[in-house]
């Protein structure tokens, strides 16, 4: 559903970049992209003694005005005109990459009960209310030094068998974006809430560098970018998440530059289908529900993607929109990794990980810290299928320096400056980067996504395929046997790769 207006794009001099006279001759992309960025990117290392990064907003909120529903096949168009009068809404123009509709209710109206009261109806596939999507990792707090993650599970042999994968292969990162390119967009910022209730100003027209992250971007790396919280092709990081989720995916190795990733070789399509402060405060046009999820799914599906990474979910009633998309991702051939959740101390389930043991060819991957034992806040339960390297500040008492999954990302110093005073409230940079080690289910899916990469180019195409190698030689962790904190053991790429014969 879209926002209100965004307010007027006023021009705003960036002296320092010299970008003027570039950003008077581009305005594509909706008006927010003036030009290229000049400056390489910032790296500022590894980050140390950093405060915890702030909690999450919550992932359990719902739009007000506004359903999700499916139509059956057979329905008319009449009887969709009915019953969308029926609950006294009106549909709103289709939109891309969907298989379903939104119909704006009445104001008043709870979303929750006319998704029920529609979902009983006999044309009608499903109906649901538009929960909102969230990262899923757990907050940041002091940073730590080494990737232990990778000898966790053996990769130092299984590159020996398969180095990184190959170009090949595209694992579509859908999260909060990647920071894949040099860029100056402009936006205005508009007044917005803090979960603690302060109110931040607007921070008027500013004009925002982004830079790729050095030590994940390469030629031709990142290819069919989509951005459904800005509706255009820039699916620019503006949180951090993303970056580094990618990076475990991904981040080039053996090129003397920070630290490695699982199939540093493959091609990532980044997909931004979760919104974060900064969407807010510039007044994104769209927010990520579960329907901008759903279409944000078959969008790498339809555009060459063979494995797609969801490091985030929600709580809530089931999410039939997104179950719908991913069964028909598998339908295609495309492998899907997502996480289990962070929810353990709540017991609340994971709606986008629920249905996972249902679809063959999709995982629900649950977190170890690094003694590989069940980390404290992975979400337990039947939809936990394997588990690998999440982090988890727990782990050790008194905590332990390098229990975090380490990445670059984006510098938190620059990004955040809407956390704590309202003095302290500018406007962002993404053009600077720095190692941190953040923790949560988040981390542990992109070491499944990225073995999946490292699967296909032994010749293991199906999905499902892919989901019973991993579990045939995952490593057995707790209760004999399958369990609900490890499902069916820790990964084992060097047992899967060596096991399968297929490269040496």
């Amino acid at each position: 559903m879209p926002r209100l207006p965004r307010l007027a794009l006023l021009a705003c001099v960036l002296g320092v970049l010299g970008v003027t006279a570039l950003a008077q001759s581009r305005g594509e992309v909706a008006g927010r992209l003036i030009g290229d960025y000049l400056l390489p990117a910032i790296d500022r290392g590894l980050r140390d003694n950093d405060p915890p990064r702030p909690p999450r907003r919550s992932t359990s909120s719902y739009l007000p005005d506004s359903v999700i529903v499916k139509f059956r096949s057979s329905a008319s168009a009449g009887a969709r005109r009915s019953l969308t009068a029926m609950v006294g809404g009106d549909m709103i123009a289709p939109m891309s990459n969907a298989d379903f509709d939104i119909i704006r209710l009445r104001a008043g109206d709870d979303p929750e009960s006319v998704a029920a009261r529609l979902g009983a109806q006999p044309d009608v596939e499903y109906a649901q209310a538009r929960y909102r999507a969230r990262p899923l990792f757990t907050p940041n707090d002091p940073l730590y030094r080494l990737q232990w993650n990778f000898p966790a599970i053996d990769m130092e042999r299984a590159w020996d068998i398969n180095p990184g994968g190959t170009s090949a292969v595209t694992v579509a990162v859908l999260d909060t974006g990647v920071a894949y390119r040099s860029a100056v967009l402009r936006f205005t910022g508009v007044p917005w809430r803090r979960d603690d209730g302060v109110l931040l100003p607007a921070l008027g027209p500013v004009d925002v560098p982004f830079a790729a992250a050095p030590d994940l971007a390469g030629p031709d790396r990142f290819v069919a970018p989509r951005d459904f919280i800005w509706d255009d092709v820039l699916p620019l990081d503006m949180d951090g998440h993303g970056t580094h989720v990618a990076g475990t995916v991904g981040q080039l190795t053996n090129n003397n530059l920070g630290g490695a990733g699982m199939a540093f070789n493959v091609k990532i399509m980044p997909v931004k289908v979760v919104d974060t402060e900064w969407d807010e405060a510039f007044n994104s046009p769209y927010i990520g529900t579960d329907d901008v999820v759903a279409r944000g799914i078959r969008y790498a599906t339809d555009n060459g993607a063979n494995v797609i990474n969801m490091s985030f979910g929600r709580n809530g009633p089931p999410a039939p929109v997104v179950e719908a998309a991913v069964r028909y991702a598998v339908s295609r051939g495309v492998f899907v990794a997502v996480s289990a959740g962070n929810e353990f101390t709540t017991g609340d389930p994971e709606r986008y990980a629920e249905f996972a043991p249902a679809i063959d060819g999709m995982v629900s991957v649950a977190a170890i810290g690094p003694t590989k034992q069940h980390a404290s806040y992975s979400s337990a339960g039947p939809f936990v299928e394997l588990a690998a390297p999440g982090g988890d500040f727990a782990a050790h008492t008194p905590p332990n320096s390098n229990d975090g999954v380490l990445q670059q990302t984006l510098d938190l110093d620059l990004v955040e400056t809407w956390a704590g005073s309202v003095a302290r409230y500018r406007a962002p940079r993404f053009d600077s980067f720095a190692y941190y080690y953040f923790t949560g289910t988040s981390m542990a899916a992109p070491h499944v996504a990225g073995f999946a990469a490292l699967l296909m180019q032994q010749g293991i195409k199906n999905p499902a395929a892919i989901e019973a190698v991993m579990k045939q030689f995952a490593t057995d962790l707790g209760t004999p046997g399958r369990d609900d904190l490890y499902g069916y053991g820790l990964i084992n790429p060097r047992a899967s790769l060596r096991g399968l014969g297929l490269a040496k």
